[in-house]
């Protein structure tokens, strides 16, 4: 036993035996880990990211008003018409046109009441301030026009509640009028990495192996919906666990290694001593069996994940991923399914996740899936969700979980 130099708490390994929960109660339990964060309003360009708070409705028409869907000539009547002006964008619109009328029109200008069509640049020609069309037929009534209202009515229901905010969004809602987006906002995530055998740099020496968890996690937590801070990296001392966890103010702690019942497998016992409660303590999964969700007392979720890198790769499937969509307000993803490829032997009595490569709607295995290999996963897709049992042959469908890394 070692003792706490500040305080004097005793430290103590892990407790060695601990009920596993099956693979899919543990991912319930993790979505139920965190709560939603509070809503507020950001100006479009600190709302990307988040998640709309609140359904989306058009503030205007769009378009606001009749355009040109085309660079051209707004027309009224039949021709051939005499030009009497142009309608640029950005400009009010020109003067009733009346019939034998036209103005030279740019592409989104609005366009002047009367016109009936629109001729494209490339179908007529001009003599003497004459339009003729040089390609028959005449354009019909509405022909290249961008009326009012196509896209949208003032007070209709553009995205619903829940939908990440994209570029795509962002571009949406300023065309629709907005200034400002109430979003949910990224869950901000500190990854805490443990282990006095990792090296930040260089060629593996003297007993010592490279951090690998630091250079995967952050962005493909940011991917997830996080909002990932600096990586810190701590030895196997439970004292700087315990203050790192204490002082943080993170929606999300996440922990790296000193999960299962080793010597100095600090992260049970200083849990223990911030008052924290287990939520899932253990998971009947493989790789990635000795992964937790505890409940910190002001209810912030804490996720310690194995230290073996695929084992940590399965963690990040079962357990990040549901905390980070409960705390972000994002919505399930839709099942994947595929068929294997090759027949998959799976474990007595857990789950397996095992690395595959996807070709529509086929998962090939792969090799390298040892719960510390990155092999296999840097070449998959996605993990293929083996049920516990016998193995699962050729052709057998089972879930994909997307990697969502890319």
């Amino acid at each position: 036993m070692s003792r706490s130099a500040a305080s004097g708490h005793p430290v103590s390994a892990a407790p060695a035996t601990r009920e596993a929960l099956p693979w899919p109660e543990a991912r319930r339990v993790a979505t139920g880990a965190g709560r939603r964060l509070a809503g507020a309003p950001k100006p479009l360009d600190e709302a990307l990211g988040g998640v709309l708070d609140g359904p989306l409705d058009a503030l205007t028409d769009l378009p606001a008003f009749d355009t040109s869907a085309m660079d051209g000539w707004a027309i009224a009547g039949t021709g051939p018409w005499r030009i009497v002006g142009e309608a640029l964008a950005g400009q009010h619109p020109s003067p009733a046109l009346l019939a034998g009328q036209a103005v030279r029109i740019a592409t989104g200008a609005a366009l002047p009441p009367g016109a009936t069509a629109v001729i494209r640049r490339e179908n007529g020609r001009v003599t003497d301030d004459r339009l003729h069309l040089s390609v028959p037929p005449s354009p019909v009534p509405g022909q290249d026009i961008r009326p009012r209202g196509q896209e949208c009515r003032a007070g209709e229901r553009l995205l619903p509640s829940g939908t990440p905010v994209t570029p795509a969004v962002l571009g949406l809602a300023a065309a629709a009028g907005y200034d400002e987006l109430r979003v949910v906002p990224r869950p901000r995530v500190e990854l805490l990495v443990l282990g006095d055998e990792l090296l930040g740099q260089g060629l593996p020496r003297d007993g010592r192996v490279r951090d690998a968890l630091g250079p995967l996690l952050p962005p493909w937590l940011t991917r997830l919906g996080g909002a990932v801070g600096a990586v810190r990296r701590l030895g196997d001392d439970a004292e700087s666990l315990y203050r790192a966890v204490d002082d943080s103010d993170a929606d999300l702690i996440v922990t790296t290694g000193g999960t299962a019942s080793g010597p100095v497998d600090f992260v049970h016992p200083v849990l223990r001593r911030v008052g924290a409660r287990l939520l899932v303590d253990g998971v009947a999964v493989r790789p990635g069996h000795p992964m937790l969700v505890a409940q910190l007392p002001d209810g912030r979720p804490l996720v310690g994940l194995p230290g073996n890198p695929l084992a940590a790769v399965s963690g990040v499937l079962t357990l990040v991923a549901p905390v980070l969509r409960a705390l972000g307000g994002r919505p399930e993803p839709a099942v994947r399914r595929a068929e294997l490829a090759d027949a998959v032997p799976g474990h007595p009595m857990d789950t397996r996740l095992v690395p595959v490569a996807l070709d529509g709607r086929t998962a090939e295995p792969l090799r390298y899936h040892g719960p510390a290999m990155l092999r296999g996963i840097a070449a998959a897709d996605a993990m293929a969700v083996i049920p516990p049992g016998g193995t699962a042959e050729r052709g057998t469908e089972v879930v994909v979980l997307d990697l969502d890394w890319e």
